[in-house]
């Protein structure tokens, strides 16, 4: 009698875990492209020593040479508007963001 109830007790903690699992959603990845104004590499890194630390961003990129800042991010984390907020913490001004 007490294996029974140990393993529907199991049974039912798995389903619990599971549906709660489902319940926060599936992650959305984004990337979205930044022009900004940067134009030197003391910029790029000031760029590389903050943005990753976002929440929910996976990877950054800067370029340099075509004023570019790609972030992908986790959307439900994350979003457009937070992440220009934080370019311009830094100093950087963006001018447009474009999804890809």
């Amino acid at each position: 009698m007490k294996k029974l109830l140990f393993v529907l007790f199991a049974a039912l903690l798995g389903t619990g875990v599971c549906l709660a699992d489902n319940a926060k959603g599936e992650k959305k990845i984004v990337t979205t492209v930044f022009v900004t104004d940067i134009d030197c590499p003391h910029c790029s890194k000031k760029v590389l020593n903050t943005i990753p630390y976002e929440k929910g961003v996976k990877d950054v990129k800067v370029d340099v040479p075509t004023k570019t800042v790609t972030v992908t991010y986790d959307a439900s984390k994350n979003n457009d508007e937070s992440l220009k907020k934080a370019l311009n913490g830094i100093k950087v001004k963006v001018s447009e963001a474009k999804r890809q």
